[in-house]
């Protein structure tokens, strides 16, 4: 069958309406998608570089297994000024020793370690055991794996069996068995947290912080 001229250059004329019709409806798709779009800058203090859920971790330290954890959230914001991990629903931590035995537990609605600083703090109830059965209930406790130092400016209440023990800031070796409360407070009297009381009370007398 032959196709006259008038009807090849008909036809021409239809194929580039079509292709002109296809692209413009394309670009205002596109158009249309791109006004959706949110260019969002990332900022390393605010946004973690790594989330990680249900966590439960051990963790060494030269070579030895020390650590366990365990969280419901693990944020890790290492690109900060000041990088640091936070668990922000609720963590748990086992110490051990050498042998792996464990030292000291550690429980508190949201926690920070300071990485560049071996620094943690632990807030909202905190509670502490040590491997001699004696618990720390406080609002607040830094632990300082630089210098080996748990302490606090804050309320603290301490348990050893029958005897409770309770102040105003807090000082401890790292197993939390060489303590003293630097202002003691028998809950009896009238006490302001900033008076100038320099009493303590220690765990073992006339022994110093390790």
């Amino acid at each position: 069958m032959l196709v006259k001229q008038s009807e090849i250059h008909t036809l021409k004329n239809i194929t580039t309406a079509v292709f002109v019709v296809v692209m413009f409806l394309f670009i205002v798709s596109c158009g249309k998608k791109n006004e959706n779009l949110v260019n969002v800058k990332f900022d390393p203090e605010i946004m973690p570089s790594m989330v990680t859920k249900d966590v439960s971790t051990l963790i060494s330290d030269s070579g030895k297994t020390r650590y366990k954890i365990v969280a419901d959230v693990w944020e890790i914001y290492d690109k900060a000024k000041e990088p640091f991990w936070y668990f922000s629903k609720g963590f748990y931590l086992e110490r051990y020793d050498a042998n792996f035995n464990i030292e000291a537990t550690v429980v508190a609605d949201t926690t920070w370690r300071y990485t560049s600083k071996n620094l943690w703090r632990a807030k909202g109830n905190v509670e502490v055991k040590n491997r001699e059965g004696h618990e720390f209930k406080s609002d607040e406790l830094f632990w300082d794996q630089t210098t080996g130092k748990v302490y606090s400016d804050k309320y603290i209440e301490i348990k050893r069996g029958a005897l409770e023990l309770k102040g105003y800031g807090f000082e401890s070796n790292t197993e939390m068995t060489n303590y003293r409360i630097i202002k003691p407070h028998d809950g009896k009297l009238p006490f302001e947290e900033g008076s100038n009381k320099s009493d303590s009370i220690q765990s073992q007398p006339n022994s110093s912080i390790q």
